[in-house]
């Protein structure tokens, strides 16, 4: 079992059944060439134990996570640390979008999470990476 004391890369937690959220995730795959991040979903056992740490609700799959350095970041804020470590353009997003007070950024973000199924879909089952991916993801 994986203590969260230990990890060594920061660790993204999604919502695993979600559409959109797989997307991220594989767009955050593609654009991390040294392999700084690891992913785990909110319904799995890593997932859990960091909403329990946390005190956040068994069932809080509405929000992107980030457990990095000790500290947990969601929503915009959490979504804007990953861009800013990943290579390419998604970094210089950070710097326009992270002077935003983050009342307002996550009033998007909200919307676009209540709507997630509606608009991407949704999976009967967590998305399952690739063999070469497993290595980067908790269960």
């Amino acid at each position: 079992m994986q203590t969260l004391h230990n990890l060594k890369h920061p660790v993204i937690l999604f919502d695993g059944v979600c559409n959109l959220c797989n997307a991220s995730i594989q767009r955050v795959i593609k654009n991390d060439p040294a392999a700084l991040f690891r992913f785990a979903s909110l319904q799995g056992q890593l997932g859990q134990q960091v909403l329990e740490q946390f005190h956040l609700p068994a069932d809080a799959f509405n929000s992107f996570l980030l457990l990095q350095d000790g500290q947990l970041f969601s929503k915009s804020t959490a979504a804007l640390k990953v861009m800013k470590q990943m290579k390419g353009g998604w970094k210089w997003l950070y710097y326009p979008l992270i002077i935003i007070p983050p009342f307002i950024r996550n009033f998007f973000y909200d919307i676009i999470a209540r709507n997630r199924y509606k608009w991407f879909g949704k999976k009967e089952a967590c998305w399952l990476p690739t063999p070469e991916l497993k290595a980067l993801f908790y269960d």
